[in-house]
């Protein structure tokens, strides 16, 4: 039975990236992946705070050779008069002015080559189908696409199984959120209609009545387009999926104006509800990173940041634990407060990105208080450096429930509109 110091389930963003610290101290890493590099992901916007971890990896050089620089985020309302563009150069802190869209089959691969390179094993094609917890570490299961099973010994797992959520499905941890309850429709589109000048990578989220939309244009003259919808309304589809995706677009007059000459060049792809959260994020000889922990609402681009920011602090955590077993509960304790830290500091904003009161909020930002600085500092993802702005932020939800309450009829009728559109389908 082969034997290895860290298994790791999982070559997306977050296990490639502590796979590639790990074996850069010299531990002894097997990473297990399911797929084959490349292949297709979603998720394309990186934050600012992404490219000092792409450094710290030594894959800054490979990853701005395939990118788009994303220098701010427009957002567009149709119930207001004029877009708005936040632009990273403002937030609080100015020496991040930039971001990534990067196409995920090529950065994930990057990724994933660097792990090997750093000296991890990596298998593709190889899937985690059981774990068995043993005293001193776990037993995994894998298969391969030839149908050849392997049992790994491992001093400590890793699950960084993305959205499949391997431990957690099994532990039975994992807990869907009501709060936000949306799904995601999705494709690529060639030829469509951007920004102008430096803006042409932005980012641009469009609201509707339904939810909201995303435009993400990439290097190649693609742009990922995808619809963030109530339960409700997805279920009303009675047309193909191509057929939905089209409709909707059609919802939204400014997007689809952007898409008129634009050809669709992907299959589409719906998924059901897709924010969710495990119950713990530790365990004796494990841990869960990214999306394998918890997935919120991908309005601000946070779900690569996240990832790899866990498996940085994962990487150091596993090291605690296996060299200093004495500090390691206090070393899981720590890495579960990061874990946790991240996602509840933006779900604030992201359960409420759809509301009146904080849709204005945003389309007539206040420059008083250094308050559009401590939010585009949110939106580059600053959220674990201490938080200088903090309460800036602070004042920031206190004028956004004043908001509310100068308007209670509006927010009474929001309200009851967001309850019955998050209603479970």
């Amino acid at each position: 039975m082969p034997e290895c110091e860290v298994l790791v389930i999982g070559g997306g963003p977050a296990g490639s990236t502590v796979a590639a610290l790990l074996a850069s101290r010299g531990r002894d890493v097997v990473v297990l992946e399911r797929e084959h590099h490349p292949r297709f992901h979603i998720g394309e916007s990186l934050l600012p705070l992404n490219l000092p971890l792409f450094e710290r990896l030594g894959v800054a050089e490979e990853i701005d050779r395939i990118a788009m620089p994303k220098y701010g985020a427009e957002f567009v309302s149709p119930w207001h008069a004029r877009p708005v563009t936040f632009e990273f150069s403002e937030a609080w802190d100015k020496a991040f002015p930039l971001a990534y869209q990067v196409r995920r089959s090529q950065f994930d691969e990057i990724l994933f080559r660097n792990a090997t390179r750093k000296g991890a094993r990596t298998l593709e094609g190889c899937r985690a189908i059981s774990v068995e917890p043993r005293a001193d570490g776990a037993t995994v299961t894998s298969r391969s696409d030839a149908g050849v099973e392997q049992r790994w010994q491992t001093r400590f797992l890793v699950d960084a199984s993305g959205r499949e959520t391997f431990l957690a499905a099994r532990l039975g941890t994992k807990r869907r959120r009501r709060k936000p309850n949306s799904a995601p429709i999705f494709a690529h589109f060639t030829s469509a209609a951007r920004l102008s000048g430096k803006a042409e990578g932005n980012i641009t989220v469009f609201w509707f009545d339904h939810g909201w939309f995303w435009f993400i244009p990439l290097s190649d003259n693609v742009t990922s387009v995808g619809a963030v919808c109530w339960p409700y309304y997805m279920k009303s589809r009675q047309t193909e999926l191509e057929r939905f995706l089209l409709d909707t677009i059609a919802l939204c007059p400014p997007l689809a104006m952007r898409l008129c000459n634009a050809r669709l060049t992907s299959p589409v792809t719906a998924t059901g509800n897709y924010s969710y959260c495990a119950e713990r994020s530790t365990g004796d000889n494990y841990l869960l990173l990214g999306d394998a922990f918890t997935f919120i609402d991908p309005v601000f681009s946070t779900g690569v940041y996240l990832a790899m920011h866990s498996a940085f602090v994962g990487a150091d955590t596993i090291e605690h634990c296996l060299d200093r077993p004495a500090k390691g509960r206090a070393a899981l304790k720590a890495f579960d407060a990061s874990m946790r830290r991240g996602p509840r500091i933006f779900s604030w904003f992201i359960y409420r990105v759809t509301t009146p009161s904080l849709r204005d909020l945003f389309m007539d930002p206040s420059h008083r208080f250094r308050i559009k600085e401590a939010v585009l500092a949110l939106l580059a993802g600053d959220v674990y450096r201490g938080m200088p702005f903090r309460w800036r932020l602070r004042l920031f939800r206190l004028i956004y429930y004043m908001h509310n309450a100068l308007q209670p009829r509006r927010t009474w009728r929001a309200w009851l509109q967001r309850r019955q559109s998050i209603r479970p389908a």
